[in-house]
């Protein structure tokens, strides 16, 4: 190449090189967004979710329902995993390059049925629903008919919306009640335990074709094997919502030796992310029963597995979260293991520590006590309401209003739900329940000074919180006292 010719290549570079240089900047561009931390991607999240880390770090956790996953969960659920595709079940997806999700869901599997002791040759699960509402909703799609009859707890006395629940003016609040007829059992509105005698009169009225046994609010043990005698003389699916105990079962008694399908939220007191899962019984009957379903019960083995299998997918889901399943099989190994039964132990103490503490202050608990994690405190004997009780929100601790037998709703319940779970995965133990138990007490106190000086409804009530000095000098405490014990997977 001569001179000539080299200086016009400078000045004049080939269009493919422009081209490729253009090329570039876009991709450059495109990456751009990709791999910034997301306090640069968005400060007003990122700021919101360290005033959401500072106030689970400082204030006591009571409400039931929540937990603190460990760091592993954690890890899991914020994973690449989030970002692959893979409708349908393990070996037969909708989506190529599934082969390492089909083997974290069968892996998710084997764990779930090790952690209850199961036989995969009597039992089977699906990890894949969404919420334990979801799991509900697929077993009476899969399994029943529209406007089926299905026959759970009623709400205020402990059971779960997604049994079938209708407000007391008949409006249908869940799908359940909105697709499917149901009727609720209640507890004895003497003693707040089940009713079992007037449970099998109703039953054997009704004759629902799925029985449902379990719920959100019921602080005692429930009695499995009454509850397949009853199923067995009408011919229902005996189901159970393990929801709250799901973590507690080796402590607790079992659904799994009575009921035909079991259905689970994955938090609560299991303690792994949040989503639901389905297990269901395989092979031959045990039982010389038939289930009174539409599509006949004339062979010996169970139907069950490819019915909700196709209800979760495809009919009311898509694609699985695979980050969820991967942090579920990961919070399931450690339930096999002897730390989590010390933990489970510790949780039930640590709930009879509250409500024997409560009792000796002469509150009023639905039962007079628990069996589990969870205690149900009866505010109407103080002449307080659940909702105005929430001003324990103010003082960081977090617990939620429930209905109580005889309330008409959960507009304004006469009852709170306090649980154990979150504060003994923090480390709390007897005594120190003992000391939340005091902080409830003068909670309870302040709420009833400020509606004796107010009123009770909302706006006076409102009124009476700012700026409250019993309140400001009962947050410091409990912020003190909570800011004693770590949390999982947090750095602080």
């Amino acid at each position: 190449m001569n001179w000539s010719a080299a200086v016009y290549s400078l000045t004049n570079p080939p269009k493919r090189v422009a081209i490729e240089q253009g090329l570039e900047s876009r991709r450059t561009a495109v990456r751009a967004w990709g791999n910034q931390p997301l306090r640069v991607a968005d400060p007003e999240v990122h700021e919101i979710m360290e005033k959401e880390r500072q106030r689970q770090f400082k204030g006591v956790e009571l409400i039931a329902s929540e937990n603190f996953v460990c760091r592993a969960v954690m890890e899991a659920l914020g994973s690449h995993l989030t970002n692959k595709y893979s409708e349908g079940m393990p070996g037969a997806r909708y989506y190529t390059g599934n082969q390492n999700i089909d083997q974290i869901e069968v892996l998710c599997c084997e764990h779930a049925l090790a952690a209850f002791d199961l036989d995969p040759e009597n039992w089977g699960v699906n990890v894949q629903p969404y919420s334990c509402t979801s799991a509900n909703f697929a077993v009476y799609t899969g399994l029943l008919l529209p406007k089926d009859r299905i026959m759970g707890l009623d709400s205020p006395s402990g059971g779960h919306l997604s049994h079938g629940y209708y407000a007391t003016s008949g409006k249908k609040v869940s799908a359940a009640s909105i697709f499917f007829e149901s009727l609720p059992y209640k507890v004895n509105p003497q003693t707040g335990y089940i009713d079992y005698e007037k449970l099998e009169e109703k039953t054997l009225d009704f004759r629902p074709k799925i029985l449902i046994c379990g719920g959100s609010s019921y602080p005692r043990e429930w009695d499995y094997a009454r509850f397949r005698q009853i199923a067995d003389k009408c011919g229902a699916v005996l189901m159970c919502d393990m929801a709250h105990i799901s973590g507690l079962v080796a402590e607790c008694a079992s659904p799994f030796e009575y009921c035909d399908v079991v259905t689970s939220t994955t938090h609560k007191s299991l303690r792994g992310p949040r989503g639901g899962f389905v297990f269901y019984r395989r092979g031959t009957k045990s039982r010389k029963h038939s289930f009174n379903l539409n599509h006949g019960d004339g062979n010996t083995h169970y139907d069950f597995e490819d019915r909700l299998n196709f209800a979760v997918f495809p009919s009311l889901q898509g694609g699985p979260h695979n980050n969820h399943i991967a942090a579920l099989a990961i919070a399931l190994k450690q339930v096999a293991t002897l730390e989590y039964k010390a933990y489970m132990q510790q949780m039930k103490k640590n709930a009879q520590a509250l409500a024997s503490a409560l009792l000796r202050r002469k509150c009023r608990l639905v039962t007079g006590g628990t069996d589990n994690h969870l205690l149900l405190w009866d505010l109407t004997a103080l002449g307080l309401t659940g909702k105005n009780y929430e001003v324990c929100e103010m003082c960081l601790i977090t617990l939620n209003k429930s209905a109580i037998f005889g309330d008409n709703g959960a507009i304004s319940p006469g009852g709170v739900r306090i649980g154990s779970p979150a504060m003994t995965s923090r480390g709390c133990l007897e005594a120190d329940f003992e000391t939340i138990a005091e902080f409830l007490l003068r909670a309870a106190q302040i709420t009833s000074i400020i509606q004796r000086e107010h009123g009770k409804s909302q706006t006076n009530f409102l009124k009476g919180l700012q700026n409250n000095k019993d309140i400001i000098e009962l947050r410091e405490c409990v912020e003190t006292f909570a800011s004693q014990f770590a949390v999982p997977g947090f750095d602080t």
